[in-house]
């Protein structure tokens, strides 16, 4: 007890929840308490007080603090120890026989005995704990008794002698060993004997601080060999061992121990399993269970599955985001997670989970699931259950199960479910999409963030592993998974999930390029040079000649113009054309024709202006993704580009309203406005070269470092303001002007840093002309404060000094550290450029392959075209379909497997794996040679014995002999062991402790022992008659203390019995061995047995349990053979039950 409490407590101080709060009760006398009086109380009291005095316990003991509850067994002694063996007993097996969680699963709470040294007291314990089948662990090398019965584990039972026991008692008991009586050790030879014939019970466990051995692994054996001796049926026993190897989170032990081959398991059966090792985030099991037979499929086939484990979610952060979305008082639903999930995908997206009735979830099929099939050009629709089910949703378990491990951010049962995805490249582009915005929602959250971006960073590696692998294989099909709408994933494409997860690199894989490049050129071929694809767009006739590359079959006038002119790229030189002139049209109205009267000129800027205002508008509105408007503003207005956009156009409006009015003054006005717009106009012109790839990430950088200068300025303008303020106020007195305030402040230093340095702030260069004295002088600033010479009277060192300190840092230290900047900014975004370019370049191939072909001005009429055929006619826009392609997703998931393999390969052949299998075999090599060397040095033979027994009691933990499966020795036979039992059946009456040596009638006895001996048999012999009763039959047993009598027998010596074995020809109905208990059919109780053989077996004692010294039981076995298959058939009646038995096994008889 005090090592329990020892252990609680250290668990108590190391774990800093107190949720797992261990619930320790403590069984004990209550004669042996130290200081018991004071627990009672004349009205009760919860929790009761008790006053810890170890000191003056004496030869009582104190009750251990660290225990949270206990059982006091009072029998009226004061001063006995182990009164409480007998009720811990029966409460233990109280215990073990009560369902573990679901009632229906038959498991049961599993119950184990630990030994740690003990005495005469334990061995009680450990004799009723096994007799009550409870498994018992012994620590071998923690003294006394677990020592002597470690010892004697291994050995046969013929070898477990008196004298055997007498050594080991004397060599680990010491000088208690004199104290105990010689009755007192045969009765505990007996129950060692009766310990040791009960191996499946008994584990042993070797406490070695050298050695990596795990406590926990022992117990766990302990349990399954229980489990595997246990009377209950074989599926129901399976389920037990799995269940407490899920419990301990062995892998190990279940794959050896539990997924053998001879093992045969359904799906079905491992489903309770599988919930507890993903609530519990075993993914080592999980791993385990889907190799050994496990169904995504059937497992979550019940809607219900999938709620439970949302429901079991461990604290995170998408269960706080889940539950601030569930109304409060509410449960959490599946349509709350598919609202959050979709929240976290984005808009785009169609929700995963719908409430929908059982028949109208659409099962998808192993690969993929389509919605709309098209035959001979008309889509058919495919019905559920004659019952219309939601568009775009699917049931698909594999992407459930993944997607439930990445919300709570489980990393490794998120990469075991991850490859159990059909769609495993969408799927990894959703996580890394999900959990980065789970990152940038959770805020300062510290490590949960952290490791959610390491784990979106993850899963695109691994998106770009399986795409590259595709793309090796076949180009073609790698781009049709790109462009794929995944149903699995609300319609998404792997494209578009990539750029909101914001994947740089799996955008600037070769693979994605080349698509993107193919988008680019359009219907043109990718090879054609740049100076034919410019000559056909100014003469276009060209392409009929062959003078172009092309892609469009057939190749007629009409396909060959238009795949010139909706070719992207072409779209991107004509609108780049159409740029330049208006920017050159917007400089000549500026510089030479800006008139009161607007010109021709003037009129054509307009109209122009207004095209590039209804562009702008048509890609604000145009939502082909499905993005919603408010998303899609959100996405224009982040886009650096159309900022810049938005702000010229609204500046030239200002200009515009202004260049109207009548006033000159106002018109002046709106001249500078316009200028100023020019400017933003000529800037938004660098957009034209992120499309090159020289130029495009140059711009980047500038980009960058204008972030950079932004900061600095900020820096910057504190040291400005520091010394302006300063220095004006030293050399002017009481500035009224605020524009020479400003100037003198701010603007001054600010030139100062470019060399422009002042000449009032000393008397060499200052002179009485550059200044007004009073301030009159509009044009000049005010002088400094003169004395009566006109000459100034500030200290021209004060003001020296501070330009030089003023100088040092802004000219040397800032300026410099802007350098810096700009250094680690170029190096740092110049690695990652070419990402970034490439990243961004998509945004300009999709926005000119969805423009129209015409550039402005000439781009109204398309806007036009537009405009009637969506607003007045109404047309809807072409949006995906889904097409089955359950070929495409198969090919994916052998890619996928190809690549995983690989991973694994290359791990396998790393330094760091090679190392590892070095240091195991070395541990090995060393463990054997430990051994060999142990038996070569030692000198001692009761040293060898000692090692010897050692190595046996190791051997009979690892290897169970119930387990094997080849044929064994049978173990040499014992007499009597039911009639020797410690307690006669149902009375508390003990039986004289015979020990095994002492049994036969060669063994001599001992007369202080045994009072008589005499010889008697029965059936063919005389028994002799002494007082009346005749004596029991076996030698050594008579005694005092043994029961007499008849005892539950029905008469006094032999009761006889007549055992039949009914057995049956192999090629009819009835075939041997049959389960026990099932029925005999009613025909063979109410006729005469038609058999072919009937043979008497065995004629004589038999050891039974309720034998005394005058009476026991005599059976006479025979055999009835049945060869017509007519008599053995029947109605099937409850009227008798029978079971066939093979020969080749040895069979224990008793009556009945």
């Amino acid at each position: 007890m005090k090592h329990v409490g020892s252990a609680v407590r250290d668990y108590t101080l190391s774990s800093n929840s107190v949720d797992g709060q261990i619930v320790a009760i403590g069984v004990t006398t209550w004669g042996i308490i130290h200081n018991r009086h004071g627990l009672v109380h004349s009205e009760g009291r919860f929790p009761a007080h008790y006053y810890l005095d170890e000191q003056g316990q004496g030869r009582l003991s104190c009750l251990d603090v660290n225990h949270s509850h206990f059982l006091l067994v009072d029998d009226g002694t004061q001063g006995h120890y182990g009164v409480e063996i007998d009720v811990r007993g029966r409460l233990e097996k109280l215990i073990s026989e009560q369902p573990l969680g679901n009632k229906e699963s038959g498991v049961k709470i599993p119950v184990v005995c630990v030994v740690l040294d003990g005495g005469p007291g334990t061995l009680n314990t450990i004799y009723n704990s096994m007799m009550n089948s409870t498994p018992c662990v012994i620590l071998e090398g923690s003294g006394r008794l677990a020592d002597v019965i470690a010892h004697v584990a291994g050995l046969p039972l013929l070898k477990v002698t008196l004298a055997l026991i007498h050594r080991l008692l004397k060599r680990f008991f010491a000088e208690e060993y004199e104290s105990f009586s010689e009755i007192k050790i045969i009765e505990w030879t007996k129950k060692i004997q009766d310990i040791v014939r009960m191996p499946q019970l008994l584990t042993v466990f070797c406490i070695d601080e050298e050695k990596n051995s795990d406590l926990d692994v022992a117990i766990l054996q302990a349990f399954l060999k229980a489990s595997r001796s246990s009377v209950s049926v074989g599926k129901q026993k399976r389920e037990r061992q799995l269940e407490l190897a899920v419990a301990w989170n062995r892998v190990d032990i279940a794959e050896s121990e539990i997924f053998t081959e001879e093992s045969h398991w359904k799906s079905s059966d491992l489903h309770q399993a599988m919930f507890s090792a993903l609530v519990g985030h075993k993914s080592e099991f999980v791993r385990l269970l889907l190799e050994n037979g496990v169904c995504i499929r059937q497992f979550l086939h019940h809607q219900d599955t999938l709620h439970e484990l949302y429901t079991h979610l461990p604290s995170c952060l998408f269960l706080r985001k889940l539950a601030k979305r569930a109304p409060r008082g509410t449960k959490i639903a599946l349509n709350h997670v598919s609202d959050e999930v979709r929240h976290l995908l984005g808009s785009f997206t169609q929700s995963l989970y719908v409430p929908a009735s059982p028949c109208q979830r659409v099962a998808k099929p192993n690969d993929d699931i389509c919605l709309t099939v098209p035959a001979k050009g008309h889509s058919v629709e495919l019905p559920c259950f004659e019952e219309k089910r939601a568009p775009d949703t699917v049931w698909d378990p594999g992407r459930d199960l993944f997607l439930w491990s990445v919300l709570q951010n489980k990393r490794e049962l998120a990469e075991i479910t991850w490859e159990q995805c059909s769609d495993c490249m969408a799927a990894a582009l959703a996580a890394s999409k999900i959990l980065k915005k789970l990152a940038e929602e959770g805020g300062d959250n510290g490590e949960e963030t952290e490791s959610m971006r390491e784990l979106a960073k993850h899963y695109e590696k691994r998106a770009i592993g399986v795409f590259s692998e595709c793309h090796s294989n076949d180009e073609q099909r790698a781009q049709k998974l790109l462009t794929r709408v995944s149903p699995s994933w609300g319609g998404a494409t792997c494209l578009r999930l990539a750029l909101e997860a914001d994947d740089k690199s799996f955008i600037a894989h070769s693979g994605v390029q080349a698509l993107l490049t193919q988008i680019w050129y359009g219907e043109i071929a990718v090879d054609n040079p740049q100076w034919k694809l410019l000559l056909c767009m100014v003469f276009f006739p060209l392409i009929y000649t062959g003078f172009l590359k092309s892609h469009v079959r057939p190749l007629n006038c009409w396909t060959r113009l238009m795949g010139l002119f909706t070719c992207p790229q072409v779209k991107f030189y004509w609108n780049i054309a159409s740029y330049f002139g208006f920017l050159c049209l917007f400089a000549v109205v500026l510089m030479t024709d800006f008139q009161p009267s607007p010109s021709w000129k003037e009129f054509l800027l307009y109209v122009w202006l207004i095209s590039l205002v209804c562009e702008e508008v048509r890609q604000l509105f145009n939502d082909s993704d499905g993005f919603g408007l408010q998303k899609k503003a959100k996405m224009y207005i982040k886009d650096l580009w159309n900022i810049l956009d938005v702000l010229s156009i609204m500046l030239f409006i200002i200009g515009l309203a202004c260049r109207l009015q009548a006033s000159g003054t106002v018109f002046y006005v709106g001249k500078v406005i316009l200028c100023i717009d020019f400017i933003i106009f000529c800037l938004r012109l660098m957009a034209i070269f992120t499309i090159s790839r020289t130029l495009g990430p140059k711009i980047i950088i500038v980009r960058k470092m204008m972030m950079d200068l932004f900061f600095f300025m900020f820096l910057l303008s504190i040291w400005v303001v520091a010394y302006g303020v300063a220095k004006q106020g030293i050399l002017i007195q009481n500035e009224e002007r605020l524009n020479w305030i400003f100037r003198g402040a701010v603007y001054e230093p600010y030139l100062i840093i470019f060399g422009n340095i002042p000449a009032s702030i000393d008397n060499t260069q200052f002179t009485m002309d550059s200044c007004s004295v009073n301030g009159t002088d509009p044009l000049k600033p005010k002088c400094p404060v003169l004395n009566d010479d006109n000459i100034p009277v500030f200290p021209e060192w004060l003001t020296i000094i501070m330009l030089c300190v003023y100088l040092l840092f802004a000219n040397i230290l800032l300026l410099n550290l802007l350098i810096a900047i700009f250094n680690y900014t170029f190096t740092e975004v110049q690695d990652n450029t070419d990402t970034i370019w490439k990243f961004q370049r998509y945004e300009l191939i999709k926005e000119y392959h969805s423009r129209p072909a015409l550039p402005p001005p000439f781009i109204l009429l398309s806007h036009l075209y537009l405009l009637i055929i969506h607003v007045l006619l109404r047309r809807p826009t072409d949006k995906h379909r889904h097409f089955k392609d359950e070929e495409l997703l198969s090919w994916e998931s052998f890619m996928k497997d190809n690549y995983l393999s690989s991973l694994r390969q290359d791990k396998s052949q790393s330094v760091e794996h090679r190392i590892q299998d070095t240091v195991e075999k070395l541990l090995q090599l060393c463990l054997s040679r430990e051994v060999v060397e142990s038996l070569a040095f030692s000198r001692n033979s009761s040293d060898l014995q000692s090692l010897l027994f050692s190595a046996c009691a190791v051997k009979s933990t690892e290897s169970d002999p119930s387990e094997s499966t080849g044929h064994e020795p049978e173990e040499e036979k014992t007499h009597h062991f039911y009639a020797r039992q410690h307690y006669y059946p149902d009375s508390a009456v003990k039986r004289f402790p015979v020990p095994e040596e002492k049994v036969p009638w060669e063994v001599p006895a001992l007369d202080l022992l045994y009072k008589r001996m005499c010889r008697r048999n029965s059936n063919q012999k005389v028994y002799s008659v002494v007082g009346g009763l005749p004596p029991l039959l076996s030698s050594n047993l008579q005694s005092t203390r043994n029961p007499r009598g008849r005892g539950a027998l029905k008469g006094l010596g032999p009761n006889h019995i007549l055992d039949p074995v009914i057995t049956s020809c192999t090629k009819y109905n009835l075939q041997g061995p049959a389960q026990p208990g099932a029925p005999l059919p009613k025909r063979l109780e109410t006729r005469d047995f038609w058999c072919s053989a009937l043979f008497q077996v065995y004629k004589g004692y038999v050891d039974d349990s309720r034998n005394t010294d005058n009476a026991w039981v005599e059976t006479t076995v025979i055999t009835v053979h049945f060869d017509r298959r007519s008599l053995l058939t029947g109605d099937g009646g409850e009227v008798g039950r029978f079971f066939f038995l093979p020969f080749s096994y040895a069979v224990s008889l008793s009556l009945n």
